[in-house]
């Protein structure tokens, strides 16, 4: 239940937790009945930002469907604590491979949810995962994917060759595809996709960015945190700064 929930969220507060994640395969499709009123994410995040003492909040992972949708991302524009990160696997740009994946819902329809993401919450990144290889992808079906990618702009995308996995459908295809072919798009999905990382990263030098400090750095006098963008980010500090939030100019 929300109450439930958000009493776990008021203890780790009181420990000295500072950032929260709610979690779930499907977490945008949280709902809860009681008392003759429907509870969603949104309503989850919107009452774990009146939680004294957290800083941050995130979701992870989100299914591509309609369901509340809109109404998290207007949570997440209403609230400085929900980052603005959304992490939304895609898995094939090509309609036929997410068909055959049981996926509901077209390539079209995942770019036009991310638009509106980005018309609702502005400053908003995107992350998302990919499956090269499933069993009868194509050169054309990879291609589609690679033009999805291009068409996005991934703050992180995780990218995976397809592995067989006992009782599911797509074990028993018969259309495998080598895995040397597997190999050699994963190699080229994830040149694109770190390139779209990277420029990410690029663009945040010169400006100042909010850091939750998490734990001493591998090199002496360092202290590492994340970024809303849950990128990482060192800094030469006293390991008084662990557990807060701060403003940091990236050079």
């Amino acid at each position: 239940s929300p109450r439930a929930i958000i009493e776990q969220v008021r203890r780790l507060a009181d420990t000295g937790v500072r950032q929260v994640t709610f979690l779930g395969q499907t977490v945008n499709s949280y709902k809860y009945s009681d008392g003759g009123r429907t509870y969603s994410l949104a309503d989850l995040l919107g009452m774990a930002t009146d939680v004294p003492g957290i800083e941050w909040i995130r979701f992870v992972t989100s299914y591509p469907r309609d369901e509340f949708y809109d109404d998290i991302l207007h949570a997440m524009a209403a609230s400085p604590k929900v980052c603005p990160y959304l992490h939304m696997p895609a898995q094939s740009g090509s309609d036929r491979i997410l068909k055959a994946m049981n996926r509901h819902y077209t390539a079209g329809h995942y770019l036009d949810m991310l638009e509106r993401a980005r018309a609702i919450v502005p400053d908003i990144a995107l992350a998302g995962d990919f499956i090269v290889g499933f069993p009868g992808e194509t050169e054309e079906d990879f291609a589609a994917t690679l033009a999805l990618v291009g068409q996005i702009g991934y703050v992180a995308a995780y990218s995976f060759k397809y592995s067989p996995r006992p009782g599911t459908p797509a074990a028993d295809l018969p259309e495998m595809v080598a895995t040397a072919v597997m190999d050699e798009r994963l190699a080229r999905l994830q040149e694109v996709i770190d390139g779209q990382q990277s420029a990410f990263n690029v663009a945040t030098v010169g400006k100042t960015v909010d850091v939750l400090f998490e734990r001493p750095a591998r090199n002496p006098g360092q202290i590492v945190g994340r970024t809303a963008y849950l990128q990482p980010a060192h800094v030469m500090a006293s390991a008084d700064i662990i557990g807060q939030v701060l403003p940091v100019a990236i050079d």
